[in-house]
């Protein structure tokens, strides 16, 4: 099931860590890819559908600088072929002695409209990639190219990422904590659980701003509690 508009917004305007709680709920454990943080912190979530672009070990005889020049190659393929909206996720093996991509190919992927890309290996060119206007996640700044390391096999099939499973089409969000990906078929549920949770979040922290304690507010346990978020949400129209 497609991405909607309005599951695509909602997104927007929660956090990893509360999509994490209502994933934890469901028995999910493992959604949040591990050891990768953004380039820049961006004032909303970063939100697409998975497209995915596997690595694996580079060989020698395989991996010279002369597979550029085909055309299919994966790495530049996915490149031009990553759908609008989507975000690219690269399986680097959790490896950054080489990048998975640089500024260049991440500018393309930005002028082609993709929302975000995410390796749990490492970019070269970091600065530049910061400065672009696209998210982008990986483990730290890395120069040699991915050829002396890495070599680029498959486009668009269920990868592991930061120790996180990922398949194509999953739905991946990423905010100042990192990155989190929310299997498809339950991804418009996770969103209307999120948007409730980050309003009684909002709550709260105004509650314990103003000195209340946390017991009987967080979790509600106490439904008095409760009746005053009626209220708080009945005024601010949430």
């Amino acid at each position: 099931m497609a991405l909607s508009n309005e599951t695509r917004e909602k997104l927007k305007g929660v956090s990893t860590a509360t999509l994490a709680t209502a994933l934890f709920k469901r028995g999910f454990r493992n959604q949040f890819i591990q050891d990768v943080k953004p380039l820049r912190v961006r004032a909303e979530s970063m939100v697409g559908e998975a497209f995915t672009l596997r690595y694996i070990p580079a060989r020698e005889d395989l991996n010279g600088i002369e597979v550029f020049k085909d055309p299919e190659h994966p790495q530049r393929k996915g490149v031009e072929t990553c759908p609008p909206g989507a975000v690219l996720v690269m399986d680097s093996r959790k490896d950054a002695r080489a990048a998975s991509a640089g500024s260049i190919l991440v500018t393309r992927l930005m002028v082609r409209g993709v929302a975000g890309v995410v390796t749990d290996g490492g970019f070269r060119d970091a600065h530049e990639i910061a400065a672009l206007d696209i998210p982008t996640y990986h483990s730290r700044p890395s120069a040699p190219t991915n050829l002396t390391l890495n070599h680029a096999i498959d486009l668009n099939v269920p990868i592991g990422c930061g120790d996180a499973p990922v398949f194509p089409g999953d739905v991946i969000v990423g905010d100042g904590d990192g990155v989190i990906v929310i299997p498809a078929g339950i991804a418009d549920e996770i969103a209307n659980e999120a948007v409730e949770m980050t309003a009684y979040e909002d709550f709260v922290t105004e509650r314990v701003k103003a000195g209340q304690p946390i017991i009987g507010l967080y979790p509600a346990t106490n439904p008095a509690n409760l009746e005053a978020f009626g209220q708080w949400r009945k005024e601010r129209g949430r």
